[in-house]
């Protein structure tokens, strides 16, 4: 038996074996009716046609190559499997593309997967084409990809399923979440309850609130714990400022401004006194107290950190005098560290 007569024996074996594999895969995969099975042997009927053409085309080219005198080494066998594969590659990708643009993403997904081995593309494409619970079946049995098989059953309203998976991947936010998206508030707020501990433990005062504040309505303990990063000085300054920010009644804030002020121990009050230059914006009525407090913290400071002096203008932004003043205080002090 010459080469030629080997090669296309074999060609016409991998075909059928080809066509009983994707019948048997179709089948076992998407649970399909005969139709559908049907419907598979007809794409590998039309692949099979595209490869009997290239194989065609490459056996004229090498016809032609030989008649012309041009006799290659071993390597040109290798070069002619190399092509004919990269050729078929490029057939079943041009094949997918079209399924894609019917909007047939099933049949897109058969190709990419069991003609191109590519089962992210064909978990992808059925994802993309709405197919959430069959897309999430491929990310788990082919690929073992747990976060994306969660994320197609969230999207598929398949809950329990995307619950059990997000535990498995300790993501307990999104625990919460779906619980919640099921009216199980109990067992929601166990699992913020855990996030917010978490947070917590890492010092991250504010993620903690918000989980308390947004997640749970819990908008006291979310305040609690604000005023345990500013006592702490666990990200002090941003705990403080959004302490203040979910006080929304201006005369109970100015209260809280007041009592914070006489609590704040003396090495923190520059931090407080930035704090006052956001609350000093944020309502004419709260500019009396806030720049009181700036004004006992910049006198109180001023002898060790001249710099403060600066704060003034923040505090009486249309005053040129102040302006002036802090310019000759600035002026004097130089004058008195040369001499």
């Amino acid at each position: 038996m010459n080469k030629q007569k080997f090669i296309d024996k074999f060609l016409i074996a991998f075909m059928i074996l080809a066509v009983f594999k994707i019948i048997g895969i179709g089948a076992q995969l998407f649970h399909e009716s005969f139709w559908s099975v049907v419907g598979t042997l007809a794409i590998f009927l039309v692949v099979a046609f595209i490869i009997m053409i290239v194989i065609t085309a490459l056996k004229d080219k090498e016809q032609n190559r030989k008649n012309s005198g041009r006799r290659g080494s071993g390597g040109g066998s290798f070069y002619l499997e190399a092509s004919l594969f990269d050729r078929i590659r490029s057939r079943y990708e041009e094949l997918a593309e079209k399924y894609i643009a019917e909007k047939d993403y099933k049949k897109a997904a058969k190709v990419y997967m069991n003609l191109l081995q590519d089962n992210f593309r064909g978990a992808k494409t059925l994802e993309d084409g709405g197919f959430y619970n069959e897309a999430a079946a491929v990310y788990l049995k082919k690929l073992n990809n747990k976060s994306e098989a969660a994320s197609c059953y969230e999207k598929a309203k398949q809950y329990k399923k995307a619950i059990d998976l997000y535990k498995e991947l300790q993501q307990k936010e999104k625990v919460g979440d779906l619980y919640r998206e099921i009216s199980d508030i109990k067992n929601a707020h166990i699992y913020y309850q855990m996030v917010a501990d978490d947070y917590t433990g890492n010092n991250q005062m504010v993620k903690a609130s918000l989980v308390y504040s947004k997640k749970m309505e819990q908008p006291e303990e979310a305040q609690k714990i604000l005023l345990k990063g500013w006592e702490e000085d666990k990200d002090a300054f941003n705990c403080l400022n959004n302490y203040f920010a979910n006080v929304f009644d201006v005369r109970k804030l100015e209260t809280e401004i007041q009592k914070l002020y006489h609590n704040t121990p003396s090495y923190k009050k520059t931090i407080y006194l930035e704090a006052m230059k956001h609350e000093f914006k944020k309502d004419p009525k709260l500019q009396p107290v806030t720049r009181c407090i700036a004004y006992e913290i910049i006198a109180e400071k001023v002898g060790t950190r001249s710099e403060i002096i600066n704060e003034l203008k923040y505090f009486n932004p249309d005053d040129n005098v102040i302006l002036k003043d802090i310019s000759r205080f600035k002026t004097g002090r130089n004058k008195m560290l040369r001499n």
